[in-house]
This record gives C-alpha cells, structure tokens and sequence, in this order.
C-alpha cells in the first residue's frame, strides 16, 4: 500500500512539472514572439526615422509610409536623361519606378504623356501625398518637368542639375513654372 501511494504521488508530481514545464514553454514562445513584434516596431520606426531625416520632415502616423520609405532610398541619386534607375535616372522615370515600387502601377514614360494620359488634374490646394506635381520648365508651356508631392508643399523630384532631391513648391522657380497636380488613375 505504502508503495501505491509512492507510485501515485510520483504520477502527480510528474504530471504537476510537465504542466509547468508547458507553462514556461508557452511564456517563453509568446514573449519572444512579442519580443519580435517590438523588434520590428522598432526597425520600422527607425527606419521612418532615417527616411525622415533624409527627406527633411517628420513622418506621421497618417502618412505614407511606404512612399515615404520609397522616396527617401532615391536621395541623392544622380540625374541621368532617359535615365531609369538608381544608377541615374530622369524626372520620369523617378515618378514610374516609384508608382512601380510603391503601388504596383505603371505610368508612362514621358512627364507629358503621364500628364496627358495617367492623371485626373487637381489644383494645387487639392494635392495629397503620391500625386504627381506637373511644371512647365523648357521654353513653351509644355509640361515638361513631373515630381511626387510628399506633403507641406514640398516634392521628390529629379533635377538635371542636383539630381533626386526635395523641394518646395513656394520656391519662385517652381512657382512660375507650375502647370497642375494630378491624381493618378489607378
């Protein structure tokens, strides 16, 4: 009887660790699984950090981040006529490659086709992150010049002569050379 009881007190207590043990294991599985979620978090966040910094304003909670991440990797690229990636690229094709990374669209290659075919016109006051932003920089009011507004009136865009870069569209040289906003047809 004396053993009985021995044997049932050692199935109990055996039973009793492997429910802890199962216990700890789920812990442990669900604070690392919650340990990775913070993880990310935080690599997404620093990373909006950076693209932030580089695109010299804050991103918000409401922004685009995708764009905005997208964006930030073309600073600095240099300008290239018919250019059509990082290695150089022209004010359209930043805007195609961009609307190809971003939302999975594809838009003509020339600033006036995708100010004459991609494109519902917006007035300036209407524009909203991802628009195009459409000028007129040659000798004729052709469009010939195409960005991406961001937000706070500035603007991703190649320059012939700095390349990809951020600007504002209250500066007197893209003032006088606006033409519309567009709205992309998805």
């Amino acid at each position: 009887s004396g053993n009985t009881e021995t044997l049932t007190n050692f199935i109990l207590m055996s039973k009793y660790f492997q429910l802890i043990l199962t216990s700890i294991s789920i812990t442990l599985l669900v604070s690392c699984s919650s340990s990775k979620k913070a993880f990310d978090y935080n690599n997404e966040y620093r990373q909006l950090a950076r693209a932030g910094l580089k695109l010299g304003f804050d991103i918000d909670e409401d922004d685009d981040r995708k764009l905005m991440l997208e964006c930030a990797s073309w600073l600095g690229v240099k300008y290239r006529y018919g250019g059509n990636n990082k290695n150089g690229v022209d004010c359209s094709g930043l805007t195609c490659n961009i609307y190809r990374n971003v939302y999975s669209h594809s838009l003509h290659r020339s600033s006036f086709d995708q100010y004459s075919k991609d494109v519902k016109k917006i007035k300036r006051k209407k524009l909203k992150s991802g628009d195009l932003v459409f000028f007129a920089t040659g000798s004729s009011d052709r469009v010939s010049h195409v960005g991406i507004y961001l937000k706070d009136n500035l603007f991703i865009h190649a320059s012939s002569s700095r390349g990809v870069v951020v600007s504002n569209l209250d500066q007197k040289y893209y003032k006088v050379r606006w033409v519309s906003g567009g709205e992309v047809q998805k």
